[in-house]
């Protein structure tokens, strides 16, 4: 096993996380609301993500997932929505003020993330061939 690469990676995935971490916390987010919003923004087919559906992309629970849209609700960022077809589903969708911070915070990660890759891509094919 390559301890040092599989550290080396994670380490990466660390300085991409502290990178984030700060950039959010300028805008009085935490990691959490920014995953959600750039979820609702990426994985909503019809522009509305079911809590179900962020509490998978987000990893977590669903009533920690509905804390984090209670949050985001409460900022104006996100409006929650009965389903019309099943009145147990809320569907969620970011509002104006939601997809602009999605829109001004994605770049800089973005950006970030191409920073880094040469070095990321290096050590996955360290691990990939087994060195």
């Amino acid at each position: 096993m390559d301890f040092e690469t599989l550290a080396a990676f994670r380490y990466q995935i660390r300085k991409f996380l502290r990178f984030s971490k700060d950039l959010l916390c300028s805008e009085n987010l935490t990691p959490d609301q920014y995953q959600a919003l750039l979820a609702i923004r990426a994985f909503a087919p019809s522009g509305k993500l079911s809590i179900r559906d962020l509490a998978e992309q987000l990893q977590v629970r669903h009533h920690s997932t509905v804390g984090i849209v209670d949050q985001l609700v409460r900022r104006e960022a996100v409006v929650r929505e009965v389903a019309p077809e099943d009145r147990r589903k809320i569907l969620l969708s970011l509002t104006q003020k939601g997809d602009a911070l999605v829109q001004r915070l994605a770049p800089p990660h973005r950006d970030e993330l191409t920073r880094l890759s040469p070095e990321m891509i290096q050590t996955l094919q360290r691990l990939s061939s087994g060195r």
